[in-house]
């Protein structure tokens, strides 16, 4: 069920693998990413993070059932991985779905496709009733993918990011909201 891959009008979204490394470490290595992430995530990023965090973690991970991990990558391009979405049931209180997208590609939609497919994946096909999603305070860009795909602010938690916020909003999708978006697009 880990091995689903989900398409949209510009991208594919494909399981994550080893392959992906390199391209997710020149992507992902950016301050401009990082700094809304948890301060759990290594930082300066070491040369050798993708790969010993796809490896140790995220393929491991992806053989217990409910967890998804899908680079994203765009239709007509090199193939190469620009962005990460994944799901897992079993994280954090705090958060079921997390994301990032290359700077380079953001404001032009494409996250908001993204998590627009996982949505209809995770609530249509495996049946979710509702999951959280969360982001740093200072975060905007990944506030307003959220408002932008159904989710409802329910309150704050506490996180450090190393941006130094340790404020994050979290918010709430259910499937009945989903159902309601998706019939008003």
């Amino acid at each position: 069920m880990n091995a689903i891959t989900l398409q949209t009008d510009r991208l594919v979204l494909r399981p994550i693998s080893l392959d992906d490394a390199p391209a997710v470490q020149r992507h992902f290595n950016n301050w401009e990413i990082i700094k809304h992430l948890a301060a759990s995530v290594p930082w300066p990023y070491p040369d050798d993070g993708a790969e010993q965090f796809i490896r140790d973690s995220l393929l491991p991970r992806l053989k217990s059932d409910w967890q998804w991990v899908w680079v994203l990558v765009l239709k007509g391009g090199s193939g190469e991985a620009i962005g990460v979405v994944d799901f897992g049931v079993s994280r954090s209180a705090l958060g079921d779905r997390g994301f990032w997208l290359s700077p380079a590609f953001q404001g032009q939609g494409l996250m908001t496709e993204a998590c627009a497919a996982v949505n209809d994946f995770l609530f249509f096909d495996v049946g979710i009733e509702k999951f959280t999603v969360v982001n740093a305070i200072s975060n905007i860009g990944s506030r307003r993918v959220k408002e932008k795909t159904g989710a409802q602010f329910v309150g704050f938690g506490e996180l450090a990011h190393h941006n130094g916020d340790t404020k994050t909003e979290v918010w709430q999708v259910t499937q009945e909201n989903w159902r309601q978006w998706r019939r008003n697009q």
